[in-house]
């Protein structure tokens, strides 16, 4: 063989190789971004499962507390606003405040022994911890996939294929609300003079 044809095989399989190598990655980065859209899709529908127990929740706690109107007010724009939003960003945002106006609504709960122990309440408050229990799994695998793909989009060469073939970065993490961050207040109800 001359030399020239040894220079032509060598730039030849070098070529298919930094072919193989870049198909490998773009799939490996679809690979990744489906788990994620995956992931987003679990916390979607768990989130949306205790989007709909709220009402059932709300209209129990209102048997029993109907001057409350503005948690009640509060639970209902923010569980508006989490139907309304589109986006893994807008959901996050949305799921937060929610969050929080549930918080305020089972802390109002504290001050009704009676609504505590009502058979209905019971039922659904347990329905809604499950729900918070699959939540935090799904955020946190949520969160493992996201991490997963931007780890591997920002690693070299990837990066490089990543930005040739479109692929950004995706910051939806899921993170604790600043309202989780204080220590709830829990009042008790203090016993009337006269045994009532």
């Amino acid at each position: 063989m001359k030399k020239w044809q040894i220079v032509v095989i060598v730039v030849l399989i070098a070529v298919l190789v930094s072919i193989g190598s870049f198909v490998s990655t773009r799939n490996n980065l679809v690979r990744k971004k489906e788990q994620v859209n995956a992931a987003w899709s679990q916390v979607d529908v768990v989130i949306q499962r205790r989007a709909d127990l709220i009402p059932n929740l709300v209209n129990t706690v209102k048997g029993f507390a109907a001057h409350e109107t503005v948690v009640f007010g509060d639970v209902d724009r923010a569980r508006e606003a989490l139907l309304n939003a589109h986006t893994p960003a807008s959901r996050i945002q949305a799921n937060s405040q929610l969050d929080g106006a549930l918080g305020r609504l089972l802390a109002v709960v504290e001050n009704y022994p009676q609504l505590r122990s009502n058979e209905n309440f019971l039922e659904l408050q347990d329905q809604l911890e499950g729900t918070e229990n699959r939540i935090a799994v799904e955020r946190r695998r949520y969160n493992l996939a996201v991490q997963d793909y931007n780890t591997y989009l920002g690693l070299f060469p990837n990066n490089l294929v990543a930005s040739m073939e479109g692929f950004a970065r995706d910051n939806d993490y899921f993170k604790a609300s600043p309202a989780a961050q204080q220590v709830p207040k829990v009042q008790f109800p203090t016993a009337q003079a006269g045994g009532n």
